[in-house]
């Protein structure tokens, strides 16, 4: 009988971040197309229902309702209203703009985090950081070609995405010392929903009955990825693991070329190259500081 091949915690790591960078990519493809039917808010708010209707199931059969306590009302409630605007910013890069376009510059969001750890947490941003911050910037402005006849003024919406995605991931390093992920997850859910609900009846369509089994499975591919995330971080040494979630990029261009005929140009893969290289390092810098700290 065969032995059974076992992967080491690392290997199952990479396999899991990677694995989650195709679930998004397929995750934001779903939801683009979806947006050719119905309205952003519309989209928006029956997706994170959903979504929400999962966490519910999740939190019945894992942590308990007593898990969604909210301990630190200011952290949470600036979330939630950054969850609010970073799920409209980039619905509405994906309704205007290429999927590889819009992931490149999303992904730029770990270089806010990075730039305002420092004045918002108090964290130390050391030299390399700094430096690879900057370069991060450069490679924005590559994409954006500010002054150019190339430059559009859509593509601030995926830029004011990765600003408002930035603040927002800064606010869970807050709120985790007194309230689980999964409440802060919870909650923000909660407050796209209710939101999107007071707008939604002015420009409700009615949704086709094979689009509701679409919105299930984006919810679905979108709940899987953050797991698989969180659990690709738990299993394998975050220096190792997180730079894997970049392959979203190279699946972004593939499913953008094979769905939209879309072949994005030099400039865009050059600064995507650059942001990514300046997130990868900040990623290992922040492995290393987190190390040295353990010991």
């Amino acid at each position: 009988m065969a032995k059974a091949v076992t992967l080491s915690p690392s290997l199952r790591g990479i396999a899991a971040m990677s694995f989650a960078a195709v679930l998004l990519t397929i995750h934001d493809t779903g939801t683009k197309l979806l947006l050719e039917h119905y309205s952003i808010v519309q989209l928006v708010t029956v997706r994170q229902a959903f979504s929400l209707v999962l966490l519910m199931f999740i939190v019945q059969f894992t942590a308990g309702w007593s898990a969604l306590r909210i301990v630190n009302k200011t952290a949470v409630g600036l979330r939630m209203l950054l969850f609010i605007s970073t799920t409209v910013l980039i619905v509405a890069s994906l309704e205007v703009l290429p999927l590889p376009t819009v992931l490149a510059l999303v992904f730029a969001s770990p270089l806010v985090v990075g730039s305002l750890s420092g004045p918002v947490l108090g964290e130390r941003v050391g030299p390399v950081r700094w430096t690879a911050i900057l370069i991060g910037f450069v490679g924005i402005l590559i994409i954006l070609q500010p002054g150019s006849p190339r430059f559009e003024y859509l593509l601030l919406l995926p830029v004011a995405a990765a600003l408002s995605s930035g603040t927002r991931d800064l606010l869970p390093r807050w709120a985790s010392r007194t309230d689980s992920t999964l409440s802060i997850l919870f909650w923000s859910n909660v407050a796209v929903v209710s939101v999107g609900l007071c707008i939604v009846s002015f420009e409700w369509v009615d949704i086709q009955p094979i689009h509701y089994a679409a919105f299930l499975v984006v919810a679905l591919l979108n709940t899987a990825a953050h797991f698989l995330m969180i659990y690709a971080l738990s299993v394998g040494d975050a220096a190792l693991v997180s730079p894997f979630r970049y392959t979203a990029l190279v699946w972004a261009v593939i499913i953008g070329y094979l769905v939209w005929d879309h072949v994005p140009e030099s400039w865009t893969i050059i600064g995507s190259s650059i942001v990514v290289a300046s997130g990868i390092v900040m990623a290992l810098r922040e492995a290393r500081a987190a190390r040295i700290k353990a010991s």
